[in-house]
């Protein structure tokens, strides 16, 4: 067990699969009990046995919608009802759509800034009480096209930049009140979000899934894609009590694919 997170309660969103289930998954071998938040409650019952069986510690779920305040309070009612407190708190709930700039309405954009921007901020929000009472963490998972904009993926880069923004700024507040707050840039990242990313792209440019993952990986640079576990370990390092001297800084976890941080 990794010093300082035996019976420490965390809570994941977007917990339910890819890189919040790693991070969940993670932050559980290591001696935290969880609450994992997600919409669909066959995957989030899923994701529950799987990180249990592995870790032998107290696994929780809710199922909400997160792009509704509504949501985000029966997150916040969940944990005091189960736990009673809060130690880490992890955003990495959102999944916004690329596309032709021209042809998003902007209920695609109210969608995107919804889940990851506004749940994000709520849960910070309803949280802060908690984990300032506990000293605890909050780590933000925030997209690379926060840095990198991209013209197909220009609703990303705006949801992710505000997100950055607003870490930066929270992270302020934490020094003073003894909560450390710090987001990680994912790159490409072998999720099942970054395959339907790859499956709309390809559909776009009329050429095959597999295509698309090549020109990706030629195009960064990379040896190979990012794993849900390469996040999730220095998203359990940044809430751990080695990390506490870090704060509100952004680290990427991309292979070395964001070259300019600027």
């Amino acid at each position: 067990m990794a010093r300082g997170f035996g019976g420490k309660v965390a809570v994941v969103s977007g917990g339910s699969r890819g890189i919040g289930r790693a991070i969940a998954m993670e932050l559980a071998v290591r001696g935290c009990d969880c609450l994992l938040a997600a919409k669909t409650e066959s995957s989030l019952r899923a994701a529950r046995r799987r990180i249990a069986e592995a870790s032998g510690r107290r696994i929780e779920i809710v199922a909400a919608d997160l792009r509704a305040s509504q949501g985000c309070f029966e997150v916040r009612d969940a944990v005091g009802r189960l736990f009673g407190g809060l130690d880490i708190l992890v955003n990495n709930a959102g999944a916004t759509k690329g596309g032709d700039f021209l042809e998003q309405p902007d209920e695609i954009w109210d969608d995107g800034f919804a889940l990851k921007f506004y749940a994000c901020v709520r849960l910070c929000r309803l949280f802060w009480p908690a984990l300032v009472k506990r000293e605890g963490a909050v780590v933000n998972i925030v997209g690379g096209f926060a840095r990198t904009p991209d013209p197909d993926f220009l609703i990303g880069g705006a949801v992710n930049a505000a997100m950055a923004n607003f870490t930066k700024g929270l992270a302020a507040r934490g020094k003073r009140e003894g909560v450390n707050v710090n987001a990680v840039y994912p790159g490409l990242t072998e999720t099942e979000r970054v395959q339907e990313l790859f499956e709309g792209r390809a559909a776009q440019l009329g050429v095959s899934v597999d295509e698309v993952r090549a020109r990706a990986v030629k195009k960064q640079g990379l040896r190979r894609l990012g794993t849900p576990r390469d996040v999730a370990k220095l998203v359990a390092f940044l809430c751990s009590p080695d990390a506490r001297h870090i704060q509100g800084t952004a680290i990427a976890v991309d292979g070395g694919a964001t070259e300019d941080l600027h």
